[in-house]
């Protein structure tokens, strides 16, 4: 009986929670806070969604639905009795929009490559290359993860990577600091890698499509220029930072990597899709193409060859893909019913841009160690977005944030790539928060410092 309780109590806290939410304006909050019903009840949803999305008590894409049926039954109408002219559309819009569409088209890419073992190609390729030697193996290994990870799934990188690394660990002394090393280089070169490219992490898609909300377009090829001087330094600063703390000493690694097969007719079919989308996401913008349009391409080919089949396409992570379309549409509603100017009031704006900067910034780090990072950049994006600034400090803000939604990987539950390797029975809590703290430090002082230089000289 106990343990049936235990099982269902997170749903009873999720539905005490969804109850208490309703029964909200009810209380006065809109009086208090001088503002409307419709901004009262977006500020309602907000909480309710930051709530569930932080104790988990219900799965994370589900959240998402209980944003759009509250949007659609309880917020609507507040809005359409003040008068304001909007359609249900707008809140529908996000779960299948341009967006969504890139991710999708990212997902099928990671999946043909896994089906056809070109991620294993290529980190067999990277082991040969570094001959054993133990800096160059390390350095080949985060080079290689952070890589896979700009184009497929994270998650699906670190179980690929430590499959390939475990035997070499289990290759040196059971007290050889080194091996430490090696299983921790693995997540969270993989949690970086989705910096590089705007399908790598659900952080870079729910920023792409606010700012395209906002009229700020900003091209495949243009995030990657944005964003990839900064995953060079934050590598960089990894494998200076795990040689130093774990040192391999007078370890030499030795390996068996067998000589690679010749490329079979679906290696290179895989390979033509991932080239062709890639050159279609770079260069399509001149070709008036989106890049959820240029998505199309993998989605029907992979399907249409054979390469991927029915059962492939359940298996896609779709929970993650309606998880970004819930942050979408809060921030839909955060935008209808012009929260925004609710929010301006209570943040530091009359100082510099700096001021701002900072809080949210140690906010996002916080959020990103305890929760998803997905949810973290569902939450505070659209409150960023809803401000009224100029084009391009709401461009540098908004990129700070997603730099730093990335970098939080502090606890084993941060991340799945911290899980997974945590998992491994070699690393200790303490080992993961040591290099955890240390990457969500880079990603603040970045996003502080060189980041808004950067960002500023080039917008």
């Amino acid at each position: 009986m106990l343990t049936r309780f235990k099982q269902i109590r997170p749903k009873i806290w999720a539905a005490l929670t969804f109850i208490s939410i309703l029964i909200a304006p009810y209380f006065g909050l809109a009086e208090t806070l001088s503002i409307n019903a419709a901004q009262e009840k977006t500020i309602l949803i907000l909480v309710l969604a930051a709530v569930l999305w932080v104790t988990e008590w219900l799965p994370l894409f589900v959240v998402s639905f209980v944003i759009l049926a509250l949007e659609l039954t309880w917020l609507f109408p507040s809005l359409t009795q003040l008068g304001i002219n909007v359609s249900e559309e707008i809140f529908f819009a996000p779960f299948f929009s341009n967006i969504i569409l890139l991710f999708l088209g990212g997902f099928v890419l990671s999946s043909i490559m896994q089906k056809a073992s070109l991620d294993a190609r290529f980190a067999h390729f990277i082991l040969r290359v570094t001959k054993g030697q133990p800096a160059h193996t390390l350095l080949g290994i985060i080079i290689g993860g952070a890589f896979l990870s700009m184009w497929m799934s994270n998650t699906a990188t670190t179980a690929m990577m430590l499959t390939l690394v475990l035997p070499l660990v289990k290759r040196l002394r059971p007290d050889a600091p080194f091996r430490m090393a090696l299983i921790l280089a693995i997540p969270m070169a993989c949690n970086l890698g989705g910096i590089g490219t705007p399908i790598g992490t659900p952080p870079n898609a729910i920023a792409m499509s606010y700012l395209a909300g906002k009229g700020i377009q900003i091209s495949f090829l243009e995030w990657m220029i944005l964003t990839i001087p900064f995953l060079i330094i934050a590598l960089g600063v990894l494998w200076f930072a795990l040689l130093k703390l774990y040192p391999p000493d007078d370890e030499q690694l030795s390996f068996d990597v067998q000589d690679s097969e010749p490329y079979s007719t679906r290696q290179w079919l895989t390979v033509a899709i991932f080239a062709i989308t890639v050159v279609g996401w770079l260069i399509g913008g001149q070709f008036g193409l989106e890049t959820g349009t240029v998505a199309l391409f993998p989605i029907i080919a992979s399907f249409w060859l054979g390469l991927l089949d029915q059962n492939d396409f359940r298996g896609l992570p779709w929970d993650v893909l309606f998880m970004v379309a819930g942050g979408i549409a809060l921030g839909v509603a955060m935008d209808a019913t012009a929260l925004g100017d609710v929010i301006i009031t209570v943040l530091p704006l009359d100082g510099s841009f700096l001021s701002l900067l900072i809080p949210l910034l140690i906010v996002a780090m916080v959020l990103g160690g305890v929760m998803s990072n997905t949810a973290t950049a569902g939450l505070m994006i659209p409150l960023i977005i809803s401000l009224s600034l100029p084009a391009t400090q709401l461009t540098v803000l908004v990129l700070a944030i997603t730099l730093n939604c990335s970098t939080a990987m502090i606890l084993p539950v941060s991340t799945p790539p911290n899980a997974i390797a945590f998992s491994s029975g070699v690393l200790a809590v303490k080992d993961l928060i040591r290099i955890g703290f240390l990457m969500a430090l880079i990603g603040l002082v970045i996003g502080l410092s060189v980041g808004p230089l950067y960002w500023f000289m080039i917008l």
